[in-house]
């Protein structure tokens, strides 16, 4: 078995930092997305079959006021941001074991593009 050294580990972790999969998204594109394919269940603004998401960036997973999230969300101590919605998307189970979201984005380039568009949905 090869040992990795440290700096290899960084270098590849530099490498995948820089890659697209982690590029900032488009927000334009994102915003397409959502609407195509987010809001079936989801509003910006009005709680439906999942909770709004204005607002979603910095706040903790589970308290979107009127709303009646899983036990599994409300106990979780996720805080949206670029990484765990990035990861939400990706494996919503993954993430948080026994949530009910059951929707995923496979594709890392609208992931980030719709991540991109919920950053800038801004509370009022």
């Amino acid at each position: 078995m090869k040992t990795v050294s440290r700096a290899d580990m960084l270098s590849a972790l530099c490498l995948m930092l820089a890659s697209p999969a982690h590029a900032a998204g488009d927000a334009a594109n994102g915003q397409a997305l959502y609407e195509a394919r987010c809001t079936g269940c989801h509003s910006v603004d009005e709680n439906r079959v999942g909770p709004a998401h204005r607002g979603v960036f910095g706040r903790k997973a589970g308290t979107r006021d009127g709303f009646g999230y899983s036990n599994a969300l409300k106990a979780s101590a996720i805080v949206w941001n670029e990484s765990t919605l990035n990861a939400w998307l990706t494996e919503p189970e993954r993430l948080i074991p026994g949530q009910v979201m059951n929707v995923q984005v496979s594709d890392a380039k609208a992931r980030a593009d719709i991540v991109a568009f919920l950053r800038s949905l801004k509370a009022r």
